[in-house]
């Protein structure tokens, strides 16, 4: 596929005091990686990014480091909007939101214009006191989820998400609405945006300079399960748990896990969901899951039958039932999605 360019995508990156600094950075070297590979081609720069925020001049991060912003928001809106707009996040958004008043308007008015908006992490704030996420799926860092439904109940929050991306078709014409969830998926996501613009070989290639998978894809869980089994301090806990991932392809039971934990399955029942938040019946649920999904996504070729053995389930439609029920899409719909190409790189 020919996917040379007559211009360069422009990218306004969207910075303001006490944004979160590898947000920012990270997208940023995804696409000048992306320009270095197509220069290889023998192509031209295939992004042009841009510092922009409320004033010119350098703007403090997070951390030590600063970036220099060259342009500005009404400069902006004035001269017309380009291709992408990204707006970063920050660690104390519920502070920054108290004096981001004209970063809010300035987002409302020219969404409208913008072939595609981003916002990272808790940037989807921003985006949702605009009233953008009403009535649509987002995403943004786990830690802050409850607190974007709760002040904005007609977002539908996804806390599980790396990236969603939503296609708006309305009077305005059409456009799409990113959003992803803390800190590195926002690299996840700049992949998204050059295998999209410039196809899976150049997105590959800069995934291979920065060694990392080509992408965790949107949809894809921000939670790993053997992770949140680290987490666990209960010594009969960490038992049945470490127990249940080694033993997933097997009927698992309430009263075996029990004797797992040398305790009785009231007991369990009741300390398991102290230390997880869940029961250990959803915590294997879960561990099934993502066992399943890992499978879908390596092994592209591989019966389902196959995938439900594996992993403990009886029967295709027992696999079914469980991707329905947690993630709202068929086994089949998700490796369409994530498998082969689609999975880790």
């Amino acid at each position: 596929m020919d996917h040379r360019h007559a211009s360069a995508h422009r990218i306004d990156l969207v910075v303001y005091p006490g944004f979160k600094a590898l947000e920012a950075i990270g997208p940023m070297s995804v696409f000048d990686y992306a320009n270095v590979h197509l220069r290889a081609r023998g192509q031209s720069d295939g992004y042009e990014v841009r510092v922009v925020s409320q004033r010119q001049g350098p703007v403090r991060s997070d951390t030590l480091m600063s970036l220099e912003a060259t342009h500005t928001l009404a400069g902006l809106e004035a001269a017309g909007m380009g291709c992408t707009v990204v707006v970063v996040g920050s660690r104390h958004i519920e502070q920054v939101l108290g004096g981001s008043a004209e970063l809010v308007a300035w987002l409302g008015r020219v969404a409208p214009r913008v072939q595609r908006l981003i916002a990272l992490c808790s940037g989807s704030f921003f985006l949702a006191e605009a009233g953008l996420l009403d009535g649509r799926r987002a995403a943004t860092h786990w830690s802050v989820t409850a607190q974007l439904a709760q002040r904005h109940p007609r977002v539908q929050v996804d806390a599980d998400a790396i990236y969603l991306r939503e296609e708006i078709r309305d009077g305005a014409g059409s456009r799409q609405l990113w959003t992803s969830a803390g800190v590195t998926a926002g690299i996840d996501l700049a992949l998204a945006v050059v295998e999209e613009d410039f196809g899976h070989a150049l997105a590959l290639e800069v995934a291979r300079d920065l060694v990392m998978y080509l992408k965790r894809p949107g949809g894809q869980s921000q939670f790993s399960v053997p992770l949140a089994a680290q987490a666990a301090q209960h010594g009969g806990v960490q038992a049945v748990q470490q127990w249940v991932m080694a033993h997933l392809a097997e009927p698992l039971t309430l009263a075996q896990m029990a004797e797992q934990a040398h305790m009785s399955e009231r007991h369990l029942r009741r300390v398991f969901q102290q230390e997880t938040g869940q029961s250990p019946t959803a915590f294997v649920d879960s561990a099934r899951l993502e066992a399943a999904k890992q499978l879908l996504e390596s092994q592209a070729h591989l019966p389902l039958k196959t995938v439900a053995a594996r992993v403990g389930l009886g029967s295709e439609q027992a696999l079914r039932h469980l991707f329905v029920r947690h993630l709202g899409i068929t086994p089949v719909a998700y490796r369409d999605r994530f498998g082969g190409r689609g999975g880790a790189g």
